[in-house]
């Protein structure tokens, strides 16, 4: 039994379709990304597993509860981070954090010591008496997200919770999320940010207008796309002609030329390719200081897969 199984879902808001039948299956003790981009369904999808809205159709269980008949005991179990900032403006980092545990009945003293815990791996003892109200928004992030640690749970839903995040701490969270899955915590994760996904993810599933393009790990997904690889130039000055050389040659595949200095060619016979454009350009004198070879990042992959869902020619 998978901790949660969606089959068929559709969900629509008017003649709008933001969920458009999407099957997954997510394993327990696993982090899994669901990425896209801005509109693709995401959020929905979220809330449809968080119980806060119903699906139009299809069927979810989630810790192997039916979604429309037993919510409450879903509730029980998961805990959610949502994209939109949550804070508690008049009281303290740490009264917020008390709170929490208050909410959640967690005892006097296994709630002070969670609270403490928390300061500690968030970095945030030394705002512990500051109200939320006056912290940035980096802060306030922190507190978000620690706070929905103050209870137990199996499932923890967590969308986009790096926004605001400096790289320090943007690590540290990710790290405790490592930490807490490899304790057999489940993540359900969503960011723009495709090196956190790929340094979290065990899995990934990539949605693009309410439908799931893809899905596989992130080694997976990366050889999905066989022998592409990334060609890099760079010349030592700027070479007004770099866009007819390279016209010229009559390339199979992507093309960006980033600047004068530079060119960026995706395609399958990226050797050869990289032997025509240095002999090219060493006949209009244009002296090459570096170049490259390398598979795609996990980012270039999801931009060429939802540029082909979407029919770009680029």
């Amino acid at each position: 039994m998978s901790c949660i199984t969606a089959d068929s879902l559709y969900k629509y808001y008017g003649n709008v379709k933001a969920i458009d039948g999407i099957s997954l299956d997510v394993d327990y003790g696993k982090v899994f990304g669901f990425l896209g981009p801005n509109g693709a369904g995401k959020t929905t999808a979220i809330k449809i597993f968080t119980t806060l809205i119903q699906p139009t159709s299809g069927k979810v269980s989630i810790l192997g509860h039916d979604l429309l008949k037993q919510p409450n005991l879903i509730k029980q179990r998961i805990g959610v981070v949502q994209q939109k900032p949550s804070f508690e403006s008049n009281l303290t980092v740490e009264g917020s954090l008390d709170l929490y545990g208050k909410l959640w009945n967690i005892s006097n003293g296994e709630r002070n010591k969670r609270v403490q815990n928390l300061l500690k791996m968030f970095a945030i003892e030394d705002i512990r008496n500051v109200k939320n109200e006056e912290l940035s928004i980096g802060h306030r992030r922190r507190v978000q997200v620690a706070r929905e640690f103050m209870h137990d749970m199996d499932l923890l839903f967590l969308d986009e919770p790096t926004i605001g995040l400096d790289p320090s701490a943007r690590r540290t969270l990710l790290d405790y999320i490592k930490q807490r899955v490899r304790e057999g915590l489940t993540v359900f994760f969503t960011t723009h940010i495709m090196e956190e996904a790929e340094y979290l993810c065990d899995e990934i599933a990539i949605i693009n207008k309410g439908k799931i393009i893809a899905m596989d790990t992130p080694s997976g997904l990366k050889q999905k796309f066989g022998g592409v690889k990334i060609v890099e130039v760079k010349l030592k000055e700027p070479f007004n002609d770099i866009d007819k050389v390279i016209n010229s040659l009559g390339i199979s595949g992507n093309v960006e030329l980033q600047d004068s200095t530079s060119i960026k060619i995706s395609a399958e016979n990226a050797e050869q390719i990289l032997i025509r454009v240095i002999e090219s350009l060493n006949k209009n004198n244009a002296q090459v200081v570096s170049i490259s070879v390398n598979p795609p990042s996990l980012e270039e992959i999801f931009l060429a897969m939802v540029d082909g869902a979407n029919g770009s020619s680029s």
